[in-house]
């Protein structure tokens, strides 16, 4: 049986190092409207304390490549709670490329075969890939899923601004960003 190809490895810490802090990514945003979103939704955000706890207590460096560009709304909706993660968990190194920046990394995280972001990419310590998430919460991806396999993304889309609506999204997407920051911190299976 033949080998499936394997993909060009690719240098995690260099790709790292390429991008920017959050304030300097935020002052190159295109957008002065879509930069003013982005700073009320951080400002707006508060973390549990127990979540707060956990970041502030992490043991070694989470690096996390972020993939996100200001004109996307889910980029708007997310990464402010990445920020605030990185806020309260000093140990929290993000840093933001875009697609352009490196096209080599966003080919390998398409979603259902689109070009979707924000797409943030977890690594250990030693710059390891452990997840990614992105671009929004697993329910919400279901339901786009579910709206492409039946012929009605308008209606699957809907369906995701209301979960948006209530605010059960950010609960979500706060606790699978935790779940992959703590898969990167691990030190045993």
């Amino acid at each position: 049986m033949p080998r499936p190809a394997t993909l060009p490895l690719i240098d995690w810490k260099a790709v790292h190092a390429s991008g920017l802090d959050y304030d300097a990514w935020l002052a190159a945003a295109e957008s002065p409207d879509q930069r003013g979103k982005l700073e009320d939704q951080r400002q707006a955000l508060t973390l549990e304390p127990p979540v707060a706890a956990f970041m502030a207590a992490l043991p070694r460096p989470v690096h996390v490549v972020a993939i996100a560009e200001d004109w996307c709304g889910d980029v708007v909706r997310h990464v402010p709670v990445l920020q605030r993660l990185a806020e309260a968990g000093p140990q929290l190194k993000v840093r933001y490329i875009s697609r352009e920046q490196h096209p080599d990394v966003f080919a390998r995280f398409l979603t259902l075969g689109g070009e979707a972001i924000p797409k943030f990419i977890f690594l250990s310590d030693r710059f390891t890939e452990c997840g990614h998430w992105g671009p929004m919460p697993d329910t919400c991806r279901e339901l786009i899923a579910r709206g492409k396999a039946c012929g009605d993304i308008p209606a699957a889309r809907k369906k995701v601004a209301a979960r948006y609506e209530l605010d059960g999204a950010r609960r979500e997407v706060v606790a699978e960003l935790l779940r992959l920051v703590d898969i990167a911190v691990s030190r045993e299976p």
